[in-house]
């Protein structure tokens, strides 16, 4: 298979994964790093063996690059793809998509004028935690899914990252940080949204960062850091989510479960690649744990880029889609909009549930 020439734009605390696992796809050729610090690439381009490290403007010009990661910042998310978009590029993109909708639709609607593509983070779904999932819901084993159940409880990322600020933004908060994860994972499971609704409140105004690089700034809040949202799905099924940066003594509560006519299902946590599945059928009196019918089970980050320079040579959808990625910030969006207005949201856009990756007996080949 051709492979397809590959740049990064933001070198920052999530990069390293993906320069790790883009050098090991078969499909892609990881040429060049970037990012506003020039040293911050020249790290990265001499830690992976890189010969091209990279201003963003230059990276841009290289004209053999044909897909731009972009790993920068949540604001900067849409402005850098836009530049890549009208440089000619295709474009993945870490979650969330843009930060307002309506920087989102101007992502879609310039790679749809230049006939380029968009992916977006999460790919987690692609994982064989998730895929296992989908084939067992697919074939049955649950019966008709009537509802799911999803939760993100934590205390916030101030006591461990080292640059913490931007998840109290505009675009950060737990939904904006976490809900991709779970909300991509439900299209993928359950298929598109109808309408959300749900409670949104900011518990506190102000966070002190612990981590040692800025310990004991203090950190205005501008976000909801406790969101808990309600779905309807199109196909009829209702589901829940809550978000939390709020919960300092942890949880009990599963990460997802799904349930149907004819059993429940325990989905692993979707900001993982592998996890415990466990299914419980009608009439069963305990759970089983099911084993993985699909590989991708470690921290397979660059799975979403893999798949989107097989399907450009291929000439079909990537999965980790534009479209997709666009109807999760719709809905994150609505989430925060029903809270303040006192009323359902319905959602505008729509996308496909996204074409599960072949089993093990069918294909090691991942993607």
């Amino acid at each position: 298979m051709k492979k397809v020439k590959v740049g990064i734009i933001g070198c920052g605390n999530i990069s390293q994964i993906y320069f790790t696992n883009l050098k090991k796809y078969p499909e892609i050729d990881l040429v060049a790093a970037a990012d506003i610090d020039l040293d911050r690439a020249k790290m990265r381009a001499e830690e992976f063996g890189l010969s091209k490290a990279y201003t963003v403007e230059q990276l841009l010009a290289d004209p053999e690059i044909e897909i731009v990661v972009n790993l920068t910042i949540p604001k900067a998310h849409a402005p850098v793809c836009l530049q890549a978009l009208e440089a000619g590029k295709h474009v993945y993109v870490e979650k969330p998509l843009a930060v307002t909708r309506e920087d989102g639709k101007k992502v879609l609607e310039l790679a749809a004028k230049k006939g380029l593509r968009v992916a977006s983070a999460p790919e987690t779904f692609l994982g064989g935690g998730i895929q296992t999932c989908r084939k067992l819901i697919d074939d049955g084993a649950i019966g008709t899914p009537i509802s799911a159940t999803g939760f993100m409880l934590g205390e916030g990322p101030e006591g461990w990252h080292p640059d913490p600020e931007f998840f109290y933004e505009a675009g950060g908060g737990p939904m904006f940080d976490m809900g991709p994860y779970y909300l991509t994972a439900y299209i993928a499971l359950l298929g598109p949204f109808r309408r959300v609704t749900g409670s949104a409140v900011i518990s506190h105004p102000e966070r002190t960062i612990t981590s040692e690089k800025k310990n004991g700034k203090v950190i205005k809040v501008e976000t909801p850091t406790h969101i808990a949202g309600v779905i309807d799905f199109q196909s009829g099924a209702v589901g829940t989510l809550i978000t939390s940066f709020d919960t300092k003594a942890g949880t009990s509560l599963p990460n997802i479960e799904i349930h149907g006519t004819a059993g429940s299902l325990l989905v692993p946590d979707p900001n993982t690649f592998g996890g415990t599945i466990k299914l419980r059928r009608y009439g069963q009196e305990e759970w089983e744990e099911v084993p993985f019918t699909h590989g991708n089970t470690d921290n397979n980050r660059g799975i979403g880029v893999a798949d989107m320079a097989c399907a450009i040579v291929e000439g079909r959808q990537h999965r980790a889609n534009g479209a997709m990625a666009y109807h999760v910030l719709e809905a994150m969006h609505g989430f925060h909009d029903a809270s303040r207005e006192g009323k359902h949201y319905v959602m505008e856009s729509t996308c496909e549930r996204p074409e599960p990756l072949p089993a093990l007996e069918n294909s090691e080949a991942g993607v």
